[in-house]
């Protein structure tokens, strides 16, 4: 397919440090989130052609493991995503199977397609399909200003929650007031576990959803209530984190692990952002040309939402 847009990702930031490194070795090709237009198929392909837009579901399974055929994919043996295990966006035209092609509505720019498929998509799995997320609960969503950030706290508008969020300067929280969040915190000048014990006079939220790692993760399980769900999607900071199990066993706490939902869950989301109940957030667009600068922009993290590239 021709690529439209790709938008950078935390795994890229990993590929780049070498915390995730390519499977086949260098030269690789990052980009995990692209939109863009069909541009030739092999001759046993149905129902795409040509010009056709399109959205790639970036994880890939065998589906043949034992958690294929329980319909688990996102934990097959063999998994995978196009950027990490096999070359991605950051090009001009890249190859994907025509199984993980998704038909881009109009009203959807390849752009806000490029936004969606890892960070949408996660935070939607990690609410609504893991945390089983309902109206009148409170969450606690780190990183207001990263891509999950900004996605989640969309979701749990959606779903009828009441959300706290973090952010790292005040620059951002006027941003994360307009996505939705009903009380913002500056982690860097103020303690985000006292301001969510304050805002839930003093019980805690019912769901944090957790993609920093390290201390994050530790003082993040401080701020849920008894039987509340912490949701780990990444480990953005440090692959390590400590746990108080006194906290688990005492107050009935579930961690749960998550990574990317399915495909169906994908036409979901898509099905909300064409219908203007979700917004891809876009902070900046950068020529191909400049993909280092796009990457600096990330590690600063001065990002609010999704950077993407064009070619």
């Amino acid at each position: 397919m021709r690529v439209g847009a790709c938008a950078l990702n935390q795994v890229d930031m990993l590929l780049l440090d070498g915390r995730f490194p390519p499977p086949e070795g260098l030269p690789h090709v990052n980009g995990c989130e692209v939109a863009g237009t069909v541009a030739a198929t092999a001759p046993d392909v149905k129902g795409l052609a040509a010009g056709q837009r399109v959205l790639v579901f970036p994880g890939f399974s065998c589906g043949r493991c034992e958690y294929c055929v329980r319909g688990e994919r996102t934990v097959c043996v063999r998994y995978g995503y196009l950027g990490a295990h096999r070359d991605g966006g950051y090009a001009e035209l890249v190859k994907a199977p025509a199984e993980n092609l998704l038909p881009l509505p109009a009203p959807v720019s390849f752009e806000q397609g490029a936004a969606i498929p890892l960070a949408m998509l996660t935070s939607w799995h990690a609410l609504v399909a893991q945390a089983d997320l309902r109206a009148g609960q409170t969450v606690l969503v780190e990183a207001a200003g990263s891509g999950v950030g900004s996605a989640a706290i969309q979701i749990a508008k959606l779903c009828g929650a009441r959300v706290i969020t973090t952010v790292g300067s005040d620059d951002k929280i006027e941003f994360a007031r307009g996505l939705g969040a009903d009380e913002v915190v500056n982690y860097r000048t103020g303690d985000f576990v006292e301001a969510t014990r304050a805002w839930t006079n003093k019980r805690g939220v019912d769901v944090v959803i957790e993609h920093i790692g390290a201390e994050t993760f530790e003082r993040s399980v401080y701020c849920l209530t008894r039987l509340g769900k912490l949701v780990t999607i990444g480990s953005h900071d440090n692959h390590w984190g400590r746990l108080d199990l006194r906290h688990v066993y005492s107050k009935n706490l579930r961690v749960i692990g998550t990574n990317l939902g399915s495909i169906v869950e994908l036409r979901t989301v898509l099905d909300h952002v064409e219908g203007g109940r979700l917004r891809p957030v876009i902070d900046l667009t950068f020529p191909l040309a400049d993909a280092r600068a796009a990457v600096q922009h990330v590690l600063d993290r001065k990002n609010k939402g999704k950077v993407l590239v064009v070619p």
